[in-house]
């Protein structure tokens, strides 16, 4: 083997954060040995057997720190994930704008940018100056109806801006990306659950914003040799200890339904109350946000280089609107009055995933399933915080 200087390429024989195993003759390139390697386009690959067959982390590897950048790391679900990337041991770097996040949601320490995706000098900033070797891209405007009355909003930021993104990536070397995407990239789907292979048929500018990139990143993955990860997630709810969901305005129907059990809304609207559903209204695959961090990281450890992947997050079970609402209700104790109101545009009737891939293949498994664990772990975090990072956390 030839051993390019300064790196140096060591055995892995200690689990480097809790509950990760030893896995003897494994071998893996770490930049505290000194450098970036002799090139990047291998680097942060998976380590191979001595047959020279990639496995994936689920399969015991245990990777060294890797320093992250964090799109959206100011935001809800990516600044949750901020905090697995620290409890696994990886060094987490966030780049947000801060239009939607909150600087005080991003974990004490870790290194910040303030700017956006879009910008190549923040961008090259962060990969080359600080040193990012991967990519979590969380930053994304998200709402659905939003995007059928502002489609250019969606696609300049979450299309257009993620391609300025991944054009940095190509020209830095760096080969590990991770992106946060949706189910709304099924549309209404034929049948539930549902699987990767289901047909890709967006019924929103959103979810067609998010189909662009995953078709980007294959693309790049045969041309540029990028790793990639599209997590497709359903509904993300809950929160941990110390972050929760803070959007303004508000738009999420957990923390709006919550607002009314605080007192402060007086009812929640329930749009649409005529699906084909057992109650009229719309049903949901929910998942905790701190399983989906998890997942995250799952996918970053076990991508591999030239490979773009996609997997389903969720639970596997639907709850309808009016569920969710009278679940809040049993959690806190309050009567939450409704009122209906209209469809959404965009809006598909059922969204319930199979997510039998990403156990299989990430080792994923969802350890918070039951919908009353998020509704109160949301309703402790709001109650801590009844006005969630508070004006100076922008």
């Amino acid at each position: 083997m030839v051993i390019c200087p300064p790196v140096v390429l060591l055995y892995v024989d200690y689990p480097p954060w809790p509950g990760a195993r030893r896995v003897p003759g494994w071998r893996r390139r770490t930049r505290e040995a000194g450098g970036r390697g002799c090139g990047r386009r291998g680097a942060g690959g998976l380590a191979r057997a001595r047959g020279g067959t990639p496995v994936r982390a689920r399969a015991s590897l245990t990777l060294l720190r890797m320093k992250v950048l964090v799109t959206g790391g100011a935001g809800y679900i990516g600044s949750i994930t901020v905090e697995t990337l620290l409890a696994r041991g990886h060094e987490p770097i966030v780049l947000d704008d801060l239009s939607t996040g909150h600087r005080d949601a991003v974990p004490e320490g870790v290194p910040f940018v303030h700017g956006s995706v879009a910008d190549p000098d923040m961008v090259g900033y962060a990969l080359r100056d600080l040193g990012a070797e991967a990519v979590l891209h969380f930053a994304a405007f998200s709402l659905v109806g939003e995007s059928m009355s502002q489609p250019m909003k969606y696609f300049g930021n979450n299309a257009a801006g993620t391609l300025a993104l991944l054009d940095g990536l190509v020209r830095h070397g760096v080969q590990r990306f991770v992106l946060s995407s949706t189910a709304a990239v099924y549309g209404t789907p034929a049948s539930v659950p549902i699987p990767e292979d289901a047909p890709l048929r967006p019924e929103s500018v959103y979810g067609e914003s998010k189909l662009m990139i995953e078709r980007a990143l294959a693309w790049l993955a045969r041309t540029s040799g990028l790793g990639s990860v599209a997590l497709r997630y359903f509904n993300a709810a809950g929160a941990s200890a110390a972050r929760g969901e803070d959007h303004r305005p508000e738009s999420h129907l957990i923390p709006l339904v919550l607002q009314v059990a605080a007192g402060r809304r007086e009812s929640i609207q329930v749009f649409g109350d005529d699906y084909p559903t057992p109650d009229g209204t719309a049903v949901r695959d929910y998942v905790h946000v701190l399983d989906l961090a998890e997942a995250h990281v799952l996918a970053l450890e076990a991508l591999v280089p030239g490979e773009a992947r996609a997997y389903n997050l969720g639970n596997g079970r639907g709850y309808s609107v009016r569920e969710v609402i009278e679940v809040c209700r049993r959690v806190t104790g309050e009567a939450i009055p409704e009122v209906a109101a209209p469809r959404r545009a965009g809006d598909p009737p059922v969204l319930v995933a199979d997510s039998g891939r990403a156990r299989a293949e990430l080792g994923w498994r969802p350890r918070r399933e039951a919908l009353e664990e998020m509704v109160a772990s949301a309703w402790a975090w709001h109650r801590a915080h009844p006005d969630g990072y508070g004006a100076a956390g922008r």
